[in-house]
Formats: C-alpha cells, sequence, structure tokens
C-alpha cells in the first residue's frame, strides 16, 4: 500500500503547484484584454492609411470598438481571458441606439467576433491585425 501511496501524495502534490486559469488576475476588470487591442481590418485594404473608405475596419481600445459608423462601450463583461472577452456592447451610430452581446477571440493575429441576439451577424466575422 505504502508503495502507490507516495507517487499518489507527489502527483497530487506536483498538481497543486501547476499554475492556474485565473483570467480576472491577468485582465483589468472592466477593460478589452491587451491582446485583442490594435486595429483589425477584414480585408488587407481596410488596414491601409489614410482610407477613408475602410468599411471593415474594427479599432479596439481598452473600453470600446470602434466601427466605421458606429461605436460600442464595453457593457458587463460575463467572461474575459488574456485572449478571449464575452461581453454586453452598448452601440451608437447615424442617431440609433442598440446592445449585442459579442465574443472577441485572438488567435495569433487573428480575431474572430460573434454575436448573439437580436439583430446579430449570424456568421462569425474573421479580421487580420494591422500592421
Amino acid at each position: 500500500m505504502k508503495k502507490f501511496l507516495i507517487p499518489a501524495t507527489v502527483i497530487a502534490l506536483a498538481a497543486a503547484c501547476l499554475p492556474q486559469d485565473r483570467p480576472s488576475a491577468t485582465v483589468p476588470e472592466g477593460t478589452i484584454p491587451a491582446a485583442l487591442q490594435g486595429q483589425w481590418g477584414l480585408v488587407a485594404a481596410d488596414c491601409e492609411p489614410g482610407r477613408d473608405d475602410a468599411k471593415g475596419l474594427l479599432t479596439v481600445e481598452p473600453e470600446r470598438l470602434v466601427f466605421y459608423e458606429s461605436r460600442a462601450t464595453l457593457g458587463e463583461v460575463t467572461e474575459a481571458t488574456p485572449s478571449r472577452i464575452a461581453a454586453r456592447f452598448n452601440f451608437s451610430g447615424e442617431g440609433m441606439t442598440w446592445s449585442r452581446d459579442i465574443l472577441l477571440e485572438q488567435s495569433g493575429d487573428t480575431l474572430t467576433r460573434r454575436e448573439t441576439g437580436e439583430g446579430a451577424i449570424p456568421e462569425p466575422l474573421v479580421y487580420t491585425r494591422c500592421p
């Protein structure tokens, strides 16, 4: 019995020492994770400097999303890790206001945006980080 007890104890202690996923410790509360911040384009032309018709350009700031004709302020956050956020965003643009539940997920130079709720875009949008 002792032969099995010691290895099991060692494994349990080693597992307790492994780093735990603690998103709140790495993502400041009420902000969009730093890895998601910056400029992202649906197509390469969206990232060209000086373009006034970059309709697929998305600028991610610490507390808001900036689109071609609208802005979205970060609302209630339901999940946040260093590379992902799920939250309610409150939009305004062209004289209208609306809310959307959005999931933003970064992987390398790719940002995927998924929306839910009434009027949401049914398919995910995939952006590429602007240079």
